[in-house]
Parts: C-alpha cells; sequence; structure tokens
C-alpha cells in the first residue's frame, strides 16, 4: 500500500512539473514572438486568458497517450515518441478550438509553431538529464572489472544495467563480438573492441577480473567455444541464462555460473501449446513411474494444461511423496491423486484405471541401469516387458483412448538387457495399436541431464569427493536432452501421434563423455589432469561405445514439428507377439534365465549378447558401483 501511495504522489508531482513546462512554454512563444520582449497589453491577456484551457487539453492528452507510463530514469525513443504525439495531437486540438472561437485573435501565428518547439524541449531535456545523471552516477570503479561476450540486445542491456545499479558489483570495461561491423562501436560508452578469440589478450591488457556472457541465444556449440576461450584466460566467467529470464528483470541479478546445461543444452523448443492444451485439458491423465526423474518432472509439465485430474502411480514410497508435495504446492488447484503400486501387479493395475478411468497414460515406468540389468535379466523382463504388457492390457480393457510409452535410444539395435527389454515393450506396444479402440504410440530419446543414474550426478559426487572421475573408453559418445525438454517432446508427440508411431526426439550431436567430464571439472574450478584425476575402466556390461537413434531399416522420416521424427520398424503381428509375451511371462515364472533370454531373442532378433570378455573392465566390483549413462 505505501509503495503505491508513493507511486501516486510521484505521478501527481511528474505531472504537475509536466503542466509548469506547458505554462512555461505557452508564455515563453508569446515571449519569443515578441523578441524577447513582454508582450502588447492585447496578446498578455490573450495568452493568459487562453492558458486554463491549453493545461487541460495538453494534461488530457498526456494521460491518455500514456506519457505517464515510462520511468524518468529509463526515459528512452518510446518516452520521447510519447511526448512528441501528446504535444502534437494537443497542440492541434488547441489550434482548432482556438480558430473556431474567435479565429486566432490576439494568439500570432508564430505562437503556435513556437509553442511546439518548446514544450517539446521542456518535456524531454528534464528526462533525458535525469536519465543521464542516474546512469552515470555510480562510479566505474565501484565493481570488479568486467568484460561482456556479446554487443547484441542482451549485452546492451546488461551494460545499461550495470552502469546504473547503485553497488553493482561489476563495471564494464569492454565487449566483444564475433560480428565484425561492431568492432570500434561504443553501447553506453563501453567499447567493442574485437571478437571472441581476442578474449584472453583483452583480460591480460585490461586487467579484467571477470567475464559476463551475455549471448542468450547461443547455441551449445557457440557456448561450448566461447567457454573453452574464457576458461583460456583464466579468470572467472559468469552467463545469462536465457532470454525469457534476462527480460524479466534487471541483468545482473540474473547472472550466476555456467552449467554443464548450459554447454550441452539446445535452443528453446517452440511447442504447440494450444495443441497440446487442446489434446490434454479437461482430460484424466495416468502417469506410471511418476516418482521417477522423468515421470515427476512429466507430471509438473502436464500439471500446466488444466487437465481434469492427474494420477501419479509410483512404486517409490519416498519418490510418492516428494513428487506428491511438489505438485500439490505448484499447483494447488490440481485435481490430484498419488497412488502407490507396481506396474507389474496385475491386480492392482487393473483396480487403479478401472476405478481413475484415465484417457491418457504415459507409461514411464521402466528399470535402466544397464550393467546391473546384465546379471538381474528376470527382474528387467518382468518390469519392462511383463509390466508394460500389463499396464497395456488393462488400458484396453478400460477403454482407455491413448497409451504412449516412453522408451530409450538403447533400444535400438540392443546388445544389453535393459536395451533388448525397452525394444521389446516397443515392439509389444506397436503390436497392440489397432486391436482395440486405444491409440498406442512410443517415444524413443537418449540420456536426460540429471536424471537418476545418469553420468552428470556421478561425475558431481566424484569431483565433490576429490577424484578421480571413472569413465569408461575415451571415445565413449551419448545422446543428452534435458528432462523438461524430453517431456515437453513427449507430450508433443502424444498430441501429434494417430497411432501405431514411433517417434524419436531429435537429439542433436553425441557429445564425448571424456569431454563431459573435462568441462565439469573445469566449470568447478579445477583442472583436468592435476586437480582431478579421470581415470578410463573400460566398458561395462552390457555398454556400447556409440547409441543409436535408429536401426539401419528404419527409415527415419521428419514431421510437422521439427524435433519429432518418425521411425518406420518392421512390421509385427500381434498373435505372434502376445504368444512369445505368454511364453517369457512363463519362464520367469519358474526363473529359467536361459529360457527368458531365448524367448527374448526371439522377441527382438536384433539383440545381440555380447560375452563378458569383450567389454575390457578392469575391476568388475568397481563397475557395479558406477551409475549408468
Amino acid at each position: 500500500m505505501q509503495e503505491m501511495l508513493s507511486k501516486m504522489r510521484l505521478g501527481t508531482i511528474i505531472f504537475i512539473h509536466d503542466l509548469i513546462m506547458v505554462a512555461l512554454a505557452w508564455l515563453g512563444a508569446y515571449w519569443l514572438r515578441f523578441n524577447l520582449s513582454l508582450p502588447p497589453e492585447l496578446e498578455t491577456q490573450t495568452s493568459l486568458r487562453w492558458l486554463p484551457l491549453v493545461l487541460v487539453v495538453q494534461g488530457v492528452f498526456f494521460h491518455r497517450l500514456g506519457l505517464y507510463r515510462g520511468i524518468w530514469r529509463f526515459a528512452s525513443v518510446p518516452d520521447l515518441v510519447r511526448i512528441a504525439k501528446s504535444s502534437c495531437f494537443g497542440i492541434a486540438t488547441i489550434a482548432i478550438v482556438l480558430f473556431s472561437v474567435n479565429r486566432l485573435h490576439g494568439v500570432p501565428r508564430s505562437v503556435i509553431p513556437l509553442y511546439a518547439v518548446l514544450l517539446l524541449f521542456l518535456l524531454s531535456t528534464p528526462r533525458l538529464i535525469y536519465r543521464v545523471w542516474k546512469d552515470r552516477g555510480a562510479p566505474l570503479s565501484a565493481g570488479r572489472r568486467a568484460l561482456i561476450v556479446g554487443a547484441g540486445k542482451a549485452g546492451e542491456m546488461l551494460v545499461r544495467d550495470l552502469l546504473r545499479a547503485s553497488g553493482a558489483k561489476f563495471a564494464p570495461v569492454a565487449l566483444v563480438d564475433d560480428d565484425p561491423k561492431k568492432k570500434g562501436s561504443e553501447i553506453h560508452g563501453v567499447r567493442v573492441r574485437g571478437r571472441c578469440e581476442q578474449i584472453p589478450r583483452l583480460v591480460e591488457k585490461l586487467a579484467i577480473e571477470t567475464i559476463l556472457i551475455a549471448v542468450p541465444s547461443a547455441t551449445d556449440k557457440e557456448m561450448r567455444r566461447i567457454v573453452e576461450i574464457c576458461e583460456g584466460a583464466g579468470v572467472p566467467f559468469l552467463t545469462l541464462p536465457s532470454m525469457q529470464e534476462m527480460l524479466s528483470g534487471q541483468m545482473s541479478g540474473h547472472l550466476r555460473e555456467v552449467s554443464i546445461e548450459d554447454l550441452l543444452g539446445r535452443a528453446p523448443i517452440k511447442l504447440d501449446r494450444k495443441g497440446i492444451q487442446a489434446h490434454l485439458g479437461g482430460k484424466r491423465v495416468l502417469v506410471t513411474g511418476g516418482g521417477g526423474s522423468i515421470g515427476s518432472e512429466l507430471c509438473k509439465q502436464i500439471a500446466q494444461f488444466s487437465v481434469a485430474e492427474l494420477i501419479v502411480f509410483e512404486r517409490c514410497e519416498f519418490n510418492l511423496y516428494q513428487v506428491e508435495r511438489a505438485l500439490r504446492r505448484s499447483f494447488p488447484g490440481l485435481r490430484l491423486s498419488a497412488i502407490l503400486g507396481d506396474v507389474t501387479d496385475e491386480p492392482d493395475v487393473r483396480r487403479v484405471i478401472s476405478q481413475y478411468r484415465p484417457e491418457i497414460i504415459f507409461h514411464a515406468a521402466a528399470y535402466k541401469h544397464v550393467p546391473l540389468l546384465e546379471y538381474q535379466v528376470r527382474q528387467a523382463v518382468v518390469n519392462n516387458v511383463l509390466g508394460t504388457f500389463t499396464v497395456a492390457e488393462a488400458a484396453v480393457a478400460a477403454g482407455v483412448d491413448e497409451f504412449v510409452l516412453i522408451s530409450t535410444d538403447k533400444a535400438v539395435s540392443p546388445e544389453n538387457v535393459m536395451g533388448a527389454t525397452k525394444r521389446a515393450a516397443e515392439v509389444l506396444v506397436q503390436s497392440m495399436n489397432g486391436v482395440a479402440g486405444t491409440r498406442f504410440i512410443n517415444v524413443r530419446f537418449g540420456n536426460v541431464l540429471d536424471s537418476a543414474g545418469s553420468v552428470v550426478p556421478l561425475f558431481r559426487e566424484q569431483i565433490k569427493a576429490g577424484g578421480p572421475i571413472t569413465v569408461t573408453h575415451p571415445d565413449i559418445t551419448r545422446y543428452f536432452m534435458t528432462i523438461p525438454e524430453a517431456c515437453q517432446l513427449i507430450m508433443q508427440a502424444a498430441t501429434v501421434g494417430k497411432g501405431g508411431e514411433v517417434f524419436v526426439l531429435d537429439m542433436g550431436d553425441p557429445v564425448k563423455i571424456s569431454y563431459l567430464a573435462e568441462q565439469m571439472i573445469r566449470l568447478s574450478g579445477k583442472r583436468p589432469g592435476q586437480d582431478i584425476k579421470i581415470e578410463y575402466i573400460g566398458l561395462r556390461p552390457g555398454e556400447k561405445l556409440r547409441e543409436e537413434l535408429f536401426n539401419d531399416h528404419e527409415r527415419p522420416t521428419p514431421t510437422e514439428h521439427s524435433k519429432l521424427l518418425l521411425a518406420h520398424p518392421r512390421n509385427v503381428d500381434h498373435r505372434m507377439v502376445r504368444k512369445a509375451v505368454n511364453e517369457l511371462a512363463e519362464a520367469c515364472r519358474s526363473f529359467d534365465e536361459a529360457a527368458i533370454l531365448h524367448k527374448l531373442k526371439l522377441l527382438v532378433p536384433e539383440y545381440v549378447q555380447r560375452s563378458a570378455d569383450e567389454y575390457g573392465t578392469k575391476d568388475r566390483s568397481a563397475v557395479q558401483r558406477l551409475l549408468v549413462l
């Protein structure tokens, strides 16, 4: 309330100031007209007689055209445009009224243009003087000497914010930009000194203490290049995270350390939010594995689209508690049901789906630990294959409209049990499409950053412990995507899918895990190989050097969404798949691991099991302590 009253008082003072300027401009026009002398008595009386009209007309136009939306401290071209518009409309109205009343009797013709010039000058000059005073009020030496990377809109806003902020942590000394046309130009008095390659030289020459990266539109490749150059300069560096955050407030308030997500993340996804809203809005949606890394983020994304009810199905009590608490805090109006259950418990799955009647099911529940599952074949099949079959069958029985399976790139030409079971789940879901009214859709993608069991939290833990970081092979690569990005594209695929498709998310270029390890060490302020060692331990059981997103025969094709591709896997017969799944279930009941592997290979003929000797693992006990990449 006090802030509101303060703004009202300030607005009143500014309004009174502008009216005083109007009066000065009106009377000053007469004074100039008569060569800086007092006008004759008739003109003096006329000027004073019409002054109230001039004040009222100009005051009305000042308010109507938004002259008080701008803040003097940030006065800029739009404010000058508003001043010009309100002045011109007011002057035109005054002239028309005076001409209509007395044909401008007692008002010299030159008074009108003189009044216009004076009014524009008297209204704009105080604002610009105040702006310059505020912008230059803080001495340049107040903060750490900073070099800003990027002379675009973000760089300009950052420089402006740092110059006008009282007690700013950083003082902009110079800018760099790869656009050769900008070299030598100035932004608020700060010169563009050259290209990014010159950063190390400029840091030494100008005694730079901090580098500020203001390129929120940079791609992952561009960001990696900039960071590598900054690392060579030997001083700390910070970044602006995103264009959305940049425009939401002060630039300096959003500066933060560069994260591994900045180096591996890519351009923001342009979602068809209206299409997703139309698809999910007002629907009852069930997410299995809703307490996991992907499942919990998927729940948060789905909750934004006004679903009628969100049912979270999760076997881990603590994970379910965590996601329920987060959803209730962030979406207090959401109708939410948190169900503790296991996808392999057929009676309970059927009961839950029958009771809550979901219209869309996202099946995220799965085991994903590659080396561990190599020695847990039965459990992998029971959870990833039979669990998928149980939920899919219950969905068909309950008349669910849509079933979306969340798959993995490890299902492509699988060489491990985990990948084979996920490919078997893909085959199963693909075969069930068209059998009943339920639409079945597969969504396949690679690794997600910071998911439970991913390499990023493992490396953070190892760096915190002082190393070494354990990498399986110098040449191993993986596709990476952020969890929010993956979940957004899952919803997009569900929206555009008609049934029977295998959607593959555009994962960009694969990244070397050794590069990832080195960058995480550098971003922690340490030196790879010196402060933190990298130890290569050999491929783990079931692990491939390079993952793929498509089989050779799948013929990827683009879709209407640039980040979604379609795979065209081999056709499958539902009766044969169902028979194979039943035989798998029987082998699991008898704990016959050899039979389980045999039946799994029949269902997934592309599965090629490698022998333990092929991996070259140095220490199996150490490997089993590692989390999956």
